[in-house]
């Protein structure tokens, strides 16, 4: 298939549910786009928008996305530019009917609004168990059946071909749920090129260049070693990809904007959560990272080649969420001298104390931190000697949730009752809260039906 055009400009402007607003908005207004996407989903959020779904059939997705779109729909219209955004969380048709009401509030008409659906197969466990699928935990071994009833969430990871179905049917903008990260990248590339889906070095291309921008800034200058060198990270450019139809692509960001854009900033995004170097598996395919050329040919822009790649896989990941029992943290802070040993004596008091009224809790069970002693890097760097001020965290995992409770009315009663210096107490009383775990898994693909709706606004 001819290429619709010999050059793609795509940016991704969301790292994550609840990044900043401005990404987006600043990627729109400060410079050429041809699609903006956004990642907003982590394991942990499918479980949250699970929970908010039981209690609101209306709600269950990134509800930051529907002030986005009013923000730069408006502009995207005068620019071409289409969106496409794994928003829809584990409720993409409340997601679309959210946006459609705000598309409808701008007095805009004519937008193509897309969903993708299908991932969420958390109706389907019990059957699909008795179906064969174990869904045995990828990192134990262990069947999911015997903890099906504390199941909260379960989503496939799907990959582009739904999307890319979508932008054939003209969409302006396109919601999915669990779609992976460099997914929303791989769409656009696959439509505009017309790239088929055993074109394995073009596939893991786009793999590699979705996975190097899905974090946002953290490829531009975000959370990097060196960040001296950095400059302007007030204004920092989210990061944009100037794709081509041979596969080759550029890593930039709009003139003028903060941050920086080298061969480090690059790399250091490419080795992040990567697992196997020589197998980075997608729904889309597998990339080989190993086989990446990374050169610096002008300020800001890091042109990738080489990229080789391999078939997808017959099965496709599922990240589920179960209830795995209650956790409670409280802190204080203690100043003044031997603040580190009067921490230490806080956290015996309180559990001397639940004793004294019946209520233990077992080493295991315990969580003491005392923050300023170099918790964060124990072992690696020396603690302060002395230092003037600290915050204890204090806490337990449990399944009792009453007795958790209790473990948090015993904090507070120190600032009088306990060593001096214990000066500020931070939250109000902790209560106990569900402890979300994780459950990865696989399952075989063809069981797998994902299913694409448009409407025009």
């Amino acid at each position: 298939m001819t290429p619709r055009r010999d050059k793609i400009l795509i940016a991704n402007g969301q790292g994550f549910w609840g990044d900043s607003l401005l990404g987006p908005i600043r990627l729109v207004n400060e410079g050429p786009l041809d699609y903006l996407t956004l990642d907003y989903l982590a394991e942990v959020t499918m479980s949250i928008m699970q929970k908010l779904k039981s209690r609101d059939p209306r709600a269950g997705y990134a509800t930051d996305f529907v002030e986005m779109v009013r923000r730069v729909l408006p502009r995207c219209r005068e620019k071409g530019v289409k969106i496409v955004a794994n928003a829809g969380g584990v409720n993409p048709p409340a997601c679309r009917d959210a946006v459609a009401h705000a598309i409808r509030q701008l007095g805009i008409t004519g937008v193509r609004v897309a969903i993708v659906e299908g991932d969420d197969i958390l109706p389907q466990l019990g059957q699909l168990i008795d179906a064969g699928e174990g869904f045995r935990n990828m990192d134990t071994g262990e069947e999911l059946e015997p903890h099906l009833a504390k199941v909260q969430s379960a989503n496939v990871y799907i990959g582009a071909g739904p999307i890319v179905e979508a932008l054939s049917q003209d969409a302006d903008i396109v919601i999915t749920g669990r779609a992976t990260d460099p997914s929303v990248v791989v769409a656009p590339m696959v439509y505009e090129f017309g790239w088929q889906w055993d074109q394995y070095d073009l596939l893991a291309a786009a793999t590699i260049a979705g996975h190097i921008v899905e974090c946002g800034a953290q490829c531009t200058g975000g959370n990097f070693a060196r960040w001296r060198d950095i400059p302007n990270l007030a204004r920092v450019g989210y990061p944009v990809i100037e794709a081509s139809p041979d596969g080759t692509f550029v890593v930039t960001k709009h003139a003028g904007t903060g941050g920086l854009v080298n061969v480090e900033t690059v790399t250091s995004q490419l080795v992040y959560e990567m697992g196997d170097p020589r197998r980075y598996i997608t729904p889309d395919g597998i990339a080989d990272f190993t086989s990446v050329k990374l050169e610096q040919i002008g300020p800001d822009r890091v042109r990738a080649s080489g990229i080789r790649g391999e078939p997808a896989t017959d099965t496709l990941k599922v990240s589920i969420a179960y209830l795995d029992g209650y956790k409670i943290v409280g802190q204080l802070t203690i100043a003044g001298p031997e603040a580190v040993d009067k921490a230490k004596l806080c956290a015996e008091i309180i559990f001397e104390r639940l004793a004294l009224d019946g209520i233990e809790f077992s080493p295991a069970e315990r969580f003491v931190e005392i923050v300023g002693t170099n918790v964060c890097h124990a072992g690696i760097m020396p603690a302060p000697a002395e230092p003037a001020e600290v915050v204890l965290r204090v806490g337990a995992r449990g399944y009792d949730r009453n007795k958790l409770d209790r473990l948090g009315m015993e904090i507070v009663p120190l600032v009088t009752s306990g060593p001096p210096g214990v000066t500020g107490f931070a939250g109000g009383r902790p209560k106990a809260t569900e402890v979300i775990s994780y459950w990865p898994a696989l399952i075989d693909r063809r069981k797998v039906r994902t299913s694409v709706s448009v409407e025009s606004v």
